[in-house]
């Protein structure tokens, strides 16, 4: 007798193990479908044009803002007066509908090692007229990445000698142009 006891305790302890993990995995797919979740980006859009003119009113530079494409918008603009390389430098970032996306530094009193340490890894393989100030250097990436890495494609305009645009990062050759083309312009003006 004690022995089928024993048996039926030990099925019971199987079962109500069984049944409280169920329980457990209810809740919890329960918790997860009913708790809401935010499915907008998280990182702000920023105010570069506003940025650059309070870096421009600050330094006494022409800081280039340029219009982006519609629907292009601003992560990230800093002005850095005083930065460990010494070469004052505007970055922003501008991000694209599709999530491409297109760096800017604007360098002030560069010279050729700032730009070489900048452009580390890539190599010059091409350019593009910028209108009536000089030329776009094109510089690709010596090892081609799959998905496109920020520094595969890389665009510089020197402008005075030792000032320096710089266009980097994953958007196709049309946004890069699309927003060359709006540096120029601005730069023009």
């Amino acid at each position: 007798m004690s022995d089928s006891a024993a048996q039926r305790r030990a099925r019971q302890t199987v079962v109500n193990l069984a049944l409280s993990l169920l329980a457990t995995i209810g809740l919890v797919v329960a918790i997860v479908l009913i708790v809401p979740r935010d499915d907008t980006s998280q990182i702000q859009r920023i105010d570069y044009v506003a940025i650059a003119q309070a870096a421009a009113d600050e330094s006494k530079l022409k800081i280039v803002a340029p219009e982006l494409p519609p629907e292009w918008w601003s992560n990230k603009a800093q002005w850095s007066a005083k930065p460990a390389d010494t070469v004052p430098a505007f970055t922003a970032g501008f991000v694209g509908p599709e999530n491409q996306y297109i760096g800017m530094i604007q360098g002030f009193g560069g010279n050729p090692t700032w730009l070489a340490l900048k452009l580390q890894g890539t190599e010059l393989t091409g350019a593009k007229p910028a209108q009536n100030l000089g030329q776009w250097d094109i510089y690709t990436a010596k090892v081609k990445n799959d998905p496109a890495k920020d520094w595969d494609y890389v665009r510089v305009l020197t402008l005075n000698e030792n000032d320096y645009v710089i266009l980097y990062g994953n958007g196709s050759v049309d946004d890069f142009d699309q927003i060359a083309k709006s540096i120029e312009l601005r730069k023009a003006m």
